[in-house]
């Protein structure tokens, strides 16, 4: 029971970043030490279902590692569900505390990525700075505007969730560039079925598509994937950044105005330019929290994985 939990601890840690436009759900998996089982996971439904319609249930749960998918995927509806409301009024009152912490967070997180590359090289370095550029222009994109429709939803959903899958790529940011940020969040604020079932399909499609090509790399490539996956989340950084002034706004679902472009400021700067607190202690602490608790996280797997190896 004490494995499930933290399983679904770490399920409710993925839901509550993919809400934050510019955090990635995969990043949370990769620094909890699931990543590579989730690639596994996801990969393996295509063969269980094959398992299921020849009537081995059994068999198609176990080759799907369905109980591992249910217990994570619990974690990240509770948290998406129940967590939507107040991290979108944290990110509209409390944004620089909130940005902090995510920062803290992956900062440390990209750290903890490189020591898993055996060897360096120049296609390694060239692969990283390729993953850094690759999501810096998507955080300067200049969104897009998709339509309502089935379609369109469809192929957001498809979007959106190879992006939470991959560190330091956000889904809710992609679903921002594409126009429907804030009409999936409000249709999952209300609970809108319709919407959220054709988004759904979408996201499982795309989840399986991806996650099949994403492990054969990993497998094959491995270090060579995963310093692309490092330059993701250092690219990444230029999002999650704190400080920012507002360039252009944006009319919403609702038809409240909302920052569309940003550029990021000095802390000194941003109090010129804002005339606001840049609450730099606050941020610092913040900060330093997401920090201690990704190498708590770290130290806390370590010693689980030690002890499994001495009961064994």
């Amino acid at each position: 029971m004490k494995k499930y939990f933290l399983l679904y601890a770490k399920g409710i840690a993925m839901g509550a970043a993919d809400v934050v436009p510019g955090v990635s759900g995969g990043t949370i998996a990769f620094i909890s030490g699931i990543y590579d089982e989730l690639l596994r996971s996801i990969a393996s439904v295509p063969a269980a279902l094959g398992l299921f319609l020849r009537g081995r249930v059994v068999d198609a749960w176990k080759a799907a590692n369905a109980t591992f998918l249910l217990v994570l995927l619990l974690g990240v509806l509770t948290s998406v569900l129940s967590l939507a409301r107040l991290i979108t009024y944290l990110l509209a009152e409390q944004p620089i505390p909130v940005w902090s912490f995510f920062f803290g967070l992956i900062l440390v997180s990209t750290h903890l990525v490189i020591r898993e590359i055996q060897r360096w090289s120049w296609t390694r370095v060239v692969s990283l700075v390729f993953g850094a550029a690759f999501a810096y222009w998507i955080t300067v994109a200049s969104p897009l505007q998709l339509g309502h429709d089935p379609l369109s939803l469809f192929l957001a959903g498809a979007i959106a969730i190879c992006a939470m899958i991959l560190p330091g790529v956000s889904g809710s940011f992609l679903l921002v560039l594409l126009g429907l940020y804030s009409f999936v969040l409000s249709a999952v604020k209300g609970l809108d079925l319709g919407v959220l079932l054709i988004f759904a399909s979408g996201c499982l499609v795309g989840l399986v598509s991806f996650a099949g090509i994403l492990r054969w790399l990993l497998t094959r490539w491995r270090d060579l994937t995963l310093a692309f996956l490092i330059g993701l989340m250092i690219g990444s950084l230029n999002k999650i950044w704190p400080w920012k002034e507002t360039l252009t706004w944006r009319t919403d679902s609702h038809g409240e105005q909302v920052p569309l472009l940003q550029a990021n400021l000095w802390p000194e700067q941003f109090a010129v330019v804002s005339g606001q607190d840049p609450q730099l202690l606050l941020a610092v602490s913040l900060a330093v929290i997401g920090i201690v608790l990704v190498l708590g996280l770290e130290w806390l797997a370590g010693r689980n994985a030690q002890g499994a190896g001495e009961n064994q």
